[in-house]
């Protein structure tokens, strides 16, 4: 049996960025506090509250002279005005990428056009962007998108993990529906990279694990992207959920991970791997 692992599976840069953050914050302070999960893994989140990273609800759970450290997702307007005003000690963590749709947003607000946002309902980097401007429309689906009226004017951003399959499909609905349409393709250079890797991958493999948390959404578009090429796709969130029965009659694995999901999980999932198919060779890189 061969393994073939999508080069660029597990953290991107933002997230390792924010992840190293927050360690090193921790140990020069002796504790770090943050709004909520830094990133969607849980065994991320495990690890760093081990080091000293405590998760808060909100800014007045933070103990006097402690850091508070800003998410890889963004934080909505109001929570930056809160923490200024009081002289808190701020860690930014958000993603530079994430930074960039903010402007984005703003820029297209700023031409009097409705804001639009195509992303998931909810997600911690959905509403940091929505909150950027006033009365943000979020859009998850071409369901939704139907059942907006038509406007003259809309600016048009996209959560930056969406699949461009669904933005596309969007895209397509508002385009009859809005005289004036800008749209800018927020969706990250990492996310399009490692899209596109794990459908070649599935269309040569006889399996595909993709290795992610389950509160991770771009661990579940990678799914649902290898799903849709290859059946015999499945998710897992360390090597203890994988199942002997998934590799039989399989000469080729394919991996890929989400973007929040650190290299020792993902090296514990390859050598799980290797023991169901006694393999004892390295594993080819997919690029």
């Amino acid at each position: 049996m061969k393994i073939l692992l999508a080069k660029d599976a597990g953290y991107c840069f933002g997230v390792r960025d924010a992840v190293n953050l927050a360690h090193q914050t921790a140990k020069e302070e002796g504790e770090v506090f943050m709004l909520g999960d830094i990133v969607h893994n849980e065994n991320v989140v495990k690890e760093l509250e081990e080091s000293g990273v405590k998760v808060v609800k909100n800014l007045d759970e933070v103990p006097d002279n402690k850091p508070i450290l800003f998410r890889a997702h963004g934080t909505v307007p109001d929570i930056w005005k809160e923490s200024n005003e009081r002289a808190m000690d701020v860690v930014d963590a958000t993603c530079p990428l994430v930074i960039e749709i903010h402007e984005e947003v703003k820029k297209l607000d700023s031409e009097d056009r409705k804001i639009i946002i195509i992303g998931d309902h909810g997600h911690d980097e959905v509403n940091g962007i929505k909150e950027q401007v006033k009365d943000a429309l979020v859009v998850s689906s071409s369901k939704e998108a139907m059942k907006l009226r038509k406007m003259k004017k809309a600016g048009v951003v996209s959560q930056s993990t969406q699949r461009i399959e669904n933005v596309q499909a969007i895209i397509n609905i508002l385009m009859t529906k809005v005289f004036d349409l800008r749209f800018v393709n927020t969706i990250c250079f990492p996310t399009r990279r490692n899209h596109e890797q794990i459908k070649n991958l599935s269309e040569i493999c006889d399996i595909m694990i993709v290795i992610g948390s389950f509160t991770s959404a771009n661990s579940k578009r990678l799914t649902e992207l290898a799903k849709m090429r290859n059946e015999r796709t499945f998710q897992v969130t360390s090597a203890e959920d994988l199942d002997i029965d998934w590799f039989q009659k399989s000469d080729t694995v394919g991996i890929s991970a989400g973007a929040s999901t650190p290299d020792s999980i993902i090296n514990q999932v390859l050598d799980g791997i290797k023991s169901i198919g006694k393999i004892t060779e390295e594993e080819l890189v997919y690029e």
